[in-house]
């Protein structure tokens, strides 16, 4: 069994910074690519970071240059830094991640979510 558990959520003032973290367990399991996605109320779910497993990374327009995603291969942890929030990045953050373990005959990939963690900006 896979689990993602995030932590680093809460209230800030515009302006201000929170660093999310996420980290993967699973005996057995390996993780590829892993990002960060947010729901806003009333908002479907949007990606916000994406980081595959070698470091490229991606980013949703509107929190470029204000976010960085990161990882840690060797303690299966996704970091997102927050930096100059703005009230519209309120929303619960969602850790996500590609998994594969071997099988007797081959390897099987699966997608995991987290919990979710909510931040909250305050004008």
């Amino acid at each position: 069994q896979v689990q993602l558990v995030e932590s680093g959520g809460g209230l800030v003032q515009a302006g201000g910074s929170l660093r999310l973290s996420c980290a993967a367990s699973g005996s057995g399991f390996s993780f590829g690519n892993m990002g960060w996605y947010r729901q806003a109320p009333g908002n479907q779910r949007e990606l916000v970071a994406l980081i595959t497993r070698g470091g490229n990374t991606n980013y949703t327009d509107s929190v470029k240059g204000r976010f960085t995603i990161s990882r840690d291969n060797a303690k299966n942890t996704v970091y997102l830094q927050m930096n100059s929030l703005k009230p519209e990045d309120t929303a619960v953050y969602y850790c996500n991640a590609d998994s594969v373990i071997a099988g007797e005959k081959a390897f099987h990939l699966m997608n995991h979510w987290g919990k979710g963690t909510p931040v909250t900006v305050s004008s």
